[in-house]
């Protein structure tokens, strides 16, 4: 199976993780001794993901200078950058769609996982949903619980108003069609999570649960947490 494209949003300031992202982006941060993104690449690589967009923002050359076109990765890598405002991460998605095929993975800038791409793209493809949401079992956990999963079926999720019967959360990987977008009458600048609120309640969002915890270095303390699971599979 060939694995579908995966577009990195990477474009936010990171203001939880100032100061240590006033002078780069977040996907540069050095943990383990390497800037992140490289973490996640190399991640994907091993995965069978050759096809990269990265959504770049806010100093989001800085990432291009240092990755370049990622040939000396194995990898094909090209760039969707936000322009003179940020576009949110729907908006971002949306203006990287001609860099795009019908179906392709999205992944969280500052997410690092542990799943089968395999796995989760054969499960879309038997479903052919518009939508696939990675999601895990959650309690309040990492963050506040926003998906309503039962026996297998993505029932509601909701980002910005959860409600007491969520006990999942995104697990910080999706895979879209571009029809996707077809649902939204959204500006250029939106979040995703709106879009996935909407479609859910229109039974156009599937889901698949993982079973393995995510990393992620949104905050400081996700990041130390990254930092001390990566050293620990380094060594």
């Amino acid at each position: 199976m060939k694995c579908l494209p995966v577009a990195i949003l990477a474009g936010g300031l990171a203001t939880r993780l100032r100061p240590l992202t006033t002078t780069i982006p977040k996907s540069l941060i050095e943990v383990s001794g390497t800037p992140f993104i490289f973490h996640q690449l190399h991640w994907l690589k091993k995965q069978g993901a050759y096809q990269i967009v990265i959504c770049v923002g806010f100093l989001g050359e800085q990432i291009e200078t240092l990755i370049g076109n990622g040939h000396h990765l194995g990898l094909s890598i090209k760039y969707s950058y936000d322009g003179e405002r940020l576009l949110g991460t729907g908006g971002a998605i949306k203006k990287a769609l001609p860099l795009l095929e019908e179906n392709f993975f999205v992944l969280y800038g500052d997410s690092y996982l542990r799943c089968s791409l395999t796995d989760i793209q054969s499960a879309f493809e038997k479903q052919s949903p518009p939508a696939l949401m990675t999601v895990i079992k959650n309690h309040n956990c990492w963050d506040k619980s926003n998906v309503c999963f039962l026996d297998n079926t993505l029932i509601q999720y909701n980002k910005h108003t959860p409600n007491d019967s969520m006990e999942y959360i995104d697990y910080g990987l999706s895979i879209l069609s571009k029809r996707i977008f077809d649902y939204t009458h959204y500006s250029d600048c939106f979040d995703l999570a709106e879009l996935f609120a909407q479609i859910s309640l229109k039974k156009n969002l599937a889901g698949i649960e993982m079973h393995q915890r995510f990393y992620e270095i949104g905050s400081h303390k996700g990041l130390q947490e990254t930092q001390n699971f990566l050293i620990r599979s380094i060594s």
